[in-house]
């Protein structure tokens, strides 16, 4: 049976050649294997192909009868690894905290800890009479995140 760590051990220099990062990578019990990569720059279909081809050369199909699926990561995916905190900053995000609050924001700052989120709203400020803009900055640790997602706009 094909193994996780072989797709990975066989992978690994070419997604780093690339200047990529491996995003997830699952074996099931009857070798479907899925690869899902990803870049600062993007992934092209060329890049999935090349690294599909390396996993058919290493692993003889003879000997190991699989299904293999090999594709970037989605804009509408949940961030799986750092990496992927990283290549959004600046960017639009959804977080959903483990209790359930959903917060809308700019990706700010990110380290091995957690990441910042940037809110505007429009509140109404004591003494004012017009509502005001208000920057609210939420600091979330890995740890309390359910699940965080690019926010994609089509105009």
């Amino acid at each position: 049976m094909i193994t996780r760590e072989e797709i990975i051990g066989i992978i690994e220099g070419l997604v780093t050649q690339k200047e990529a990062f491996i995003v997830e990578v699952k074996v099931s019990a009857s070798n479907h294997v899925i690869v899902e990569i990803d870049s600062v720059k993007g992934i092209t279909i060329d890049d999935c192909a090349e690294i599909s081809k390396i996993i058919e050369k290493e692993v003889n199909r003879d000997i190991e009868d699989y299904e293999l699926e090999v594709s970037s990561a989605g804009l509408s995916s949940e961030f799986k690894v750092i990496q992927q905190y990283y290549k959004n900053i600046g960017n639009e995000v959804e977080v959903i905290v483990k209790g359930g609050k959903k917060i809308t924001g700019l990706l700010k700052i990110v380290n091995e800890n957690g990441f910042l989120i940037v809110t505007t709203k429009t509140e109404r400020v004591e003494g004012k009479k017009k509502r005001q803009l208000v920057v609210e900055e939420t600091p979330l640790s890995f740890a309390e995140v359910k699940s965080t997602r690019l926010v994609v706009h089509f105009k």
